[in-house]
């Protein structure tokens, strides 16, 4: 059971009503409409974030389930699994980032340099220059500010996530996000 009540969405704002009804019946969104003030503009950040970057959704996936992985966050995962396979992650991919094997064979030069980069930020906050380094020759300045982002959406959910000890859903799938390759 969340340590963090759900909200009821009849019982909401007009709102926060309207983006839990236009948005998947997630517990995680539920908690986060408590937030009433920032919850609508939240939601259609993350819908950013998942359809509207430069950056390959593949690559941000893999970053997100890194996050998961690194956070020990398995209702972040559950959901994120079928969306990475959705835009291109392999079995091998997903075993591998599961046992924390980021320099696996099976990612290529590119995955290799997200998931270091996207290690050293959620360890250590700040990656070392020749991280950085290996990340800016293969994305542009725009591409790494979103993968920022996205590094830092997905620690605030892993962590909103813990704490509440939320309830894991089925996962809803790609299909039902709206995001595609």
């Amino acid at each position: 059971m969340s340590r963090l009540p759900y909200v009821n969405p009849t019982d909401a704002p007009a709102p926060v009503r309207e983006a839990l009804q236009a948005a998947l019946p997630l517990n995680f969104f539920r908690v986060m409409a408590h937030a009433e003030t920032a919850f609508p503009a939240w939601m259609r950040w993350g819908g950013t974030l998942l359809k509207g970057l430069a950056l390959a959704p593949l690559l941000r996936e893999i970053a997100i389930l890194r996050v998961a992985g690194l956070s020990d966050v398995r209702y972040e995962w559950v959901q994120h699994e079928p969306i990475a396979r959705s835009v291109g992650a392999t079995d091998e991919m997903i075993h591998a980032l599961g046992r924390d094997e980021i320099e696996a064979d099976c990612f290529s030069a590119d995955q290799r340099a997200v998931l270091r980069f996207t290690t050293e930020i959620v360890r250590d906050v700040r990656p070392s220059g020749a991280t950085l380094a290996a990340l800016t020759a293969l994305l542009s300045p725009r591409e790494v500010v979103e993968l920022l982002m996205v590094i830092g959406q997905y620690m605030m959910i892993a962590r909103v996530a813990v704490t509440a000890d939320l309830e894991v859903d089925e996962p809803m799938g790609a299909a039902v996000y709206g995001v595609t390759g």
